[in-house]
C-alpha cells in the first residue's frame, strides 16, 4: 500500500533509490504510480502511429546501480567513450574513472532511474523477437531500427508529459535518445535528491572509488545530474 503522503525523508530515500514507496508494477516493470496514465497515453499514441513503444528498463534501486558501478570501476565490465569504444581505466586516477563511467552510467544515488519516472524505450515492432537490444546511439539514428520512433517522439513526446533529459551533449552525460523522463514527477524527486542525503547514502555504501566520489560530489552532481536538457512546456 502506497502512503497517501510521504515525508520529506521518505521522498529523499525514494530519490536515491533506497525505497520503493512510489512504485507500482506495470508491463513487468516498476514505474512511479503518477506517471502510468501519461505513459499509457504516450504508448497508445505511438501505437496509432505504427510503433510498439516498449520499456527496455525502468526503475533501478541503489544496490543494482552500485553493482553496475563497481563492475565498471573495477574493470569487470567495459566502459565506453562517445565513439562507443572501450576505454582503458588502468592508467586513470579514481576521479578520472568516475568521469569516464558517468558518461553513460549514473553514480549510484543520483540515477534518474531511481525515480521510477525515467524509462529506456524502443520500438518492438521494428525488430524481430530475438533482436539483441544494445541501447546505443546507432540504433536510434540515421538508418537504425528505432530512427522512425525517435523522429516521431521529437514532435510528440512532450505533449504527453515526457521529455529527453539527455537529448543533447552538454558536457555531462552523453546523448541517450532512448531515455525518456516524466517532466513533473521527475522534477519533484530531483528536488529531494539533496547533496547531504547523497553524501550520507554513498558514505554508508561499498561503492568503489568512494573517497574520490565524496571529495568531488558537488562538481560531479552539477556536471552529470543537474546539467541536462530542459523540458519545453
Amino acid at each position: 500500500m502506497i502512503p497517501a503522503k510521504l515525508t520529506s525523508q521518505q521522498l529523499a530515500e525514494c530519490a536515491c533509490g533506497k525505497d520503493e514507496l512510489l512504485l507500482v508494477d506495470y508491463q513487468a516493470h516498476k514505474l512511479h504510480k503518477d506517471i502510468i496514465d501519461d505513459f499509457m497515453q504516450l504508448q497508445n499514441a505511438a501505437r496509432d502511429a505504427g510503433f510498439a513503444l516498449t520499456i527496455a528498463s525502468s526503475f533501478r534501486n541503489f544496490e543494482r546501480q552500485a553493482l553496475i558501478w563497481n563492475a565498471k570501476f573495477n574493470g569487470h565490465r567495459p566502459v565506453l567513450n562517445k565513439q562507443q569504444q572501450p576505454v582503458d581505466l588502468a592508467s586513470m586516477t579514481d576521479i578520472e574513472k568516475c568521469h569516464a563511467i558517468m558518461l553513460y552510467s549514473a553514480l549510484p544515488g543520483t540515477s534518474r532511474h531511481h525515480f521510477g519516472t525515467d524509462l529506456d524505450i524502443f520500438d518492438q515492432a521494428s525488430v524481430s523477437d530475438d533482436y539483441q537490444l544494445q541501447l546505443e546511439p546507432h540504433e536510434y539514428q540515421d538508418n537504425g531500427p528505432f530512427a522512425a520512433l525517435t523522429k516521431w517522439l521529437d514532435s510528440h513526446i512532450e505533449k504527453y508529459g515526457f521529455y529527453r533529459p539527455y537529448q543533447h551533449d552538454l558536457g555531462g552525460v552523453a546523448p541517450e535518445p532512448w531515455h525518456i523522463s516524466h517532466i513533473v514527477q521527475s522534477d519533484i524527486l530531483l528536488q529531494h535528491q539533496s547533496l547531504t542525503v547523497l553524501a550520507n547514502t554513498i558514505n554508508n555504501s561499498q561503492l568503489a572509488g568512494k573517497a574520490a566520489i565524496l571529495a568531488n560530489l558537488p562538481q560531479l552532481y552539477q556536471r552529470y545530474v543537474l546539467n541536462v536538457s530542459p523540458a519545453v512546456v
